[in-house]
């Protein structure tokens, strides 16, 4: 795992372009984050070292949809946080939610599975998939998440996120409360 750089890293050379977009996006709105690259992630345990690296628990974004999949969510969670789709479900008064297939994840988010992070929504142009966020992830005064691909990691102010990030992505946030499950 590399160190841990302050701002874009300094070599953007052989990085997809959606990533690059990610560091385009977020210094156009002023924002200070710490990007750290390491191998693929691809599930939160291989996201545990990467926490204590940037010192902030990492997102768990997950990309669902309603039986029908003509809805889309993005759901953010903290990453040791297991919960039940039925809870969601209530509160959003949709009769059944299950993960989106990865068809509907690359049309509208342009990302790979692994890689799914509030910063897709940049690509959500037609408003499409609805931001999801549980209040537990407000609780921590940073944010950790992909800049769009699993094989880089960025802490930011979760009040950047809150106040800068998420308005200029253009997608009204949803607070749920998801109780935590313990089986």
């Amino acid at each position: 795992m590399n160190t841990v750089c302050h701002g874009r890293p300094a070599d953007l050379s052989g990085r997809a372009e959606e990533e690059i977009r990610t560091y385009d996006f977020l210094d156009s709105l002023g924002v200070a984050y710490d990007c750290l690259d390491h191998e693929a992630a691809y599930t939160m345990e291989a996201c545990e070292a990467i926490d204590k690296a940037l010192g902030t628990v990492m997102c768990k974004n997950l990309f669902l949809c309603n039986r029908q999949q003509t809805a889309f969510y993005l759901l953010l969670i903290p990453g040791g946080k297991k919960f039940k789709t039925k809870d969601l479900s209530a509160q959003l008064g949709v009769a059944r939610l299950s993960f989106a297939q990865e068809e509907h994840m690359v049309r509208l988010l342009h990302i790979q599975p692994g890689s799914v992070s509030v910063m897709g929504l940049m690509n959500d142009t037609e408003k499409q998939v609805r931001l999801l966020i549980d209040e537990d992830l407000l609780k921590s005064d940073t944010f950790g998440c992909h800049p769009c691909r699993n094989t880089a990691s960025l802490r930011l102010a979760t009040a950047d996120l809150l106040n800068k990030v998420i308005p200029a992505l253009g997608h009204e946030p949803t607070m749920v409360t998801l109780p935590e499950v313990t089986e």
